[in-house]
């Protein structure tokens, strides 16, 4: 009697950890804590994570999303977003009479501190990021004219400093660590002296989903990364998923992007999410795979997280300030 093999279960890998980071959830949870406190509306510099959903679920609260300070009102309460702003921000909040509530993420106000101790002590600043990220903006204008940007190592020889022998890089929080590290040992190619940030600048919650989407990459035939085009954190994901091994990987906002096709001869996908993609993202996504036959579901935990952030002062109860 000829025997068949049994086809390979249909499986989906869940990374941990995922979602929300100590920074997303504090900065969310400023725009609501403001709305309680000052009443709607709250004003929102920038999106408060690059995320579209958090975004409308705070507008249905009374949250309003500018993308410029002088469409504050004057007197009115403004949030500044997780990402960070350029000192000017700060000066120009203060000529209009807003009351500001600060939900800049500790790890990127840790950044911009280290840019201006640089800048005092006479480096020249080599910042490792993308160009026009809110985070890169903000912390370039920090120090302007000591900071010079650097897109990756195909930019280390165009950079020009005044003395070779006080220049210091650091980096934007949310990039692909193997990356960051390739452009930062060019630069140490191309200057000696370089001196490195006192710690990492790549956010704890960053390295740690690059590391769990490698964990499961290599068994996936296809990765499935929630998050949103304009998240950096969340693109970031995609591209260390296909370095390491697996077959396909794509980015998609919500369970409605899932393509049909991508399933096609696919036995094991890889799911995780964005440090600003909220748990309910991620579970319509795992509704729509279990749908279609991925109702196998393990989660591959690379490690634990317990980093919490409090709120920002003016927040904190009792704090009249």
């Amino acid at each position: 009697m000829t025997t068949h093999a049994q086809p390979a279960p249909r499986r989906v890998l869940l990374a941990a950890p995922r979602g929300y980071c100590a920074g997303v959830e504090r900065a969310v949870a400023t725009v609501e804590q403001a709305l309680e406190r000052h009443g709607p509306p709250v004003y929102v510099r920038h999106q408060i994570v690059h995320n579209a959903h958090v975004v409308r679920a705070l507008e249905r609260r009374g949250a309003v999303f500018v993308e410029r300070t002088d469409e504050v009102p004057e007197g009115a309460t403004v949030v500044f977003s997780a990402h960070g702003v350029a000192p000017l921000v700060h000066a120009e909040a203060a000529r209009r009479r807003l009351t500001v509530v600060d939900a800049t993420c500790p790890l990127v106000t840790k950044v911009h501190r280290e840019a201006r101790r640089f800048a005092d002590e006479g480096y020249d600043i080599l910042l490792i990021g993308h160009e026009g990220h809110e985070e890169v903006v903000g912390t370039m204008g920090e120090a302007p004219g000591r900071i010079h940007l650097v897109d990756g190592p195909s930019d280390v020889a165009d950079v020009h400093v005044r003395d070779e022998r006080k220049v210091a890089w650091l980096s934007q929080t949310t990039l692909s660590v193997d990356e960051t590290m390739a452009t930062a040992a060019a630069l140490k190619d191309r200057f000696p002296a370089l001196t490195s940030p006192p710690s990492d600048d790549i956010c704890y919650a960053t390295q740690n989903r690059q590391e769990a989407v490698k964990q499961i990459a290599a068994e996936a035939d296809l990765v499935l990364v929630v998050g949103s085009p304009h998240s950096s954190n969340s693109v970031r994901l995609v591209e260390v998923a296909l370095a390491s091994g697996a077959t396909a990987a794509h980015l998609v906002d919500t369970a409605d992007e899932l393509a049909a096709e991508w399933l096609d001869g696919v036995r094991t996908i890889g799911v995780t999410s964005g440090a600003s993609v909220p748990d309910v993202l991620v579970d319509g996504v795992l509704d729509r795979l279990a749908d279609r036959g991925f109702d196998h579901v393990e989660v591959v935990r690379s490690t634990e997280e317990t980093q919490r952030f409090a709120l920002p002062r003016p927040l904190l109860p009792h704090d009249d300030s």
